[in-house]
Order: C-alpha cells, then structure tokens, then sequence
C-alpha cells in the first residue's frame, strides 16, 4: 500500500483537526451554558464548514497522489481508486 497523499501536509491537517475538536469542546460548553439556541447553531455551522475543508483537503490529495499513481499503473487497480474516490464524494455530497 502506498503512503497517503496528505504524508506531506500531516502536520497541517492534524492543526486543523485539533482546532476542531477545539470547537466541539466549546459547543458543549456553550449547551451546559445555557447559551442562545441561534449562536449554538452559529458554532455549529462554522465547525461543519471547517470539517468540509479538511475534507476537501484529503480528498484534493487522493486524488492528485492515490488516484493518479493508480492511473499511471493502470488496469484493476486504476478502476477501484476511481470507483473508491466517486464513492468518497458521493458520501461527502450526502453529508
């Protein structure tokens, strides 16, 4: 198996995820808060939205690292990393 395509910005996506978990940390502070059902929804929206880019990152990645060195080899390989990436967006697009 070859090595995944974010190798080189793991540093980044793992501060970006670590600030995420900050954000969850801080909507359920906001809940036993009692705070205003709108600015909750607000956080909410704001840590979907940074989830979604740190999606978009991987999937940027797989695709012009995975997916294309499968390509390069060519033949079944090539076929399930396409198949294997459409599924992923699909199931992004779902969500």
């Amino acid at each position: 198996m070859s090595k995944p395509g974010y190798l080189d910005q793991k540093t980044g996506v793992q501060k970006r995820l670590k600030r995420i978990e900050g954000q969850v940390r801080g909507l359920e502070r906001m809940v036993d808060e009692d705070q205003y059902c709108i600015n909750i929804l607000d956080q909410i929206s704001a840590t979907t939205r940074a989830l979604q880019a740190v999606a978009m990152k991987l999937l940027d990645d797989h695709l012009s690292h995975c997916v294309s060195e499968a390509l390069v080899k060519g033949g079944p390989t090539a076929d399930a990393k396409i198949k294997e990436a459409q599924d992923a967006i699909r199931r992004l697009v779902r969500s």
